[in-house]
């Protein structure tokens, strides 16, 4: 069943990596004019979180006695062409987020098909719309370990600017571990999708083989 599963994914990725975008210099990524079938949960899925560069991440709030507080963040899941679907993002304690989330990691991150344009004239909340929740634990990436050099590598490379964010701040690298998935991306309520399937929908394996 997994064979199967990342078969039809990278088949899938592979059509969509006939690159019929153009490349979007300000957020250091390539844009896919069309997205995967309705069909293919696991690579919409990955396709809404690569094309992606916010969303609004929600966490357990200590100031609000733990009432949900949602804030727009910037994220990055890799490199243009080699994100691995992990969320990654630069926080400060300065800000809720990240002060909630060394308390309590319990967060959720939520991410609209509507930036990247191809929503057309559809309002946001229409199901044809994709829009995707991915549940975990907000993790806080510490020492100089080689997934803090990746998440830096992603982020600096899909916010340029983040680079030179105030050091005094103290902004540091999250990552979510995600453990529930959430899609919409047609009508008939939410698609199935697990964790492995979508983390095994790995479109660099489709670019390796083109």
């Amino acid at each position: 069943m997994g064979i199967k599963i990342s078969f039809s994914c990278f088949y899938s990725m592979y059509i969509l990596c006939v690159f019929l975008g153009t490349q979007d210099s300000a957020q250091g990524r390539l844009l896919l004019i069309k997205k995967p079938d309705p069909n293919d949960a696991a690579a919409t899925a990955r396709w809404l979180v690569s094309q992606n560069s916010w969303g609004v991440l929600n966490t357990i709030s200590t100031d609000l006695g733990g009432a949900p507080f949602g804030n727009v963040v910037s994220f990055s899941d890799g490199l243009p062409d080699k994100g691995r679907g992990v969320p990654y993002f630069y926080l400060t304690t300065l800000d809720p987020t990240a002060r909630n989330a060394l308390k309590d990691q319990r967060s959720s991150l939520t991410i609209s098909e509507y930036p990247i344009g191809t929503c057309g004239k559809r309002d946001p909340e229409n199901p044809a719309c994709a829009k995707i929740t991915l549940t975990g634990k907000l993790k806080l990436l510490e020492g100089n370990s080689k997934e803090v050099e990746f998440a830096r590598s992603a982020l600096f490379t899909k916010h340029p600017e983040m680079e030179g964010w105030p050091k005094g701040h103290n902004f540091q690298f999250f990552k979510l571990d995600i453990e529930d998935i959430f899609l919409i991306d047609w009508f008939g309520g939410p698609k199935p999708l697990t964790i492995d399937q979508y983390l095994q929908c790995n479109k660099n394996e489709v670019a390796a083989i083109r």
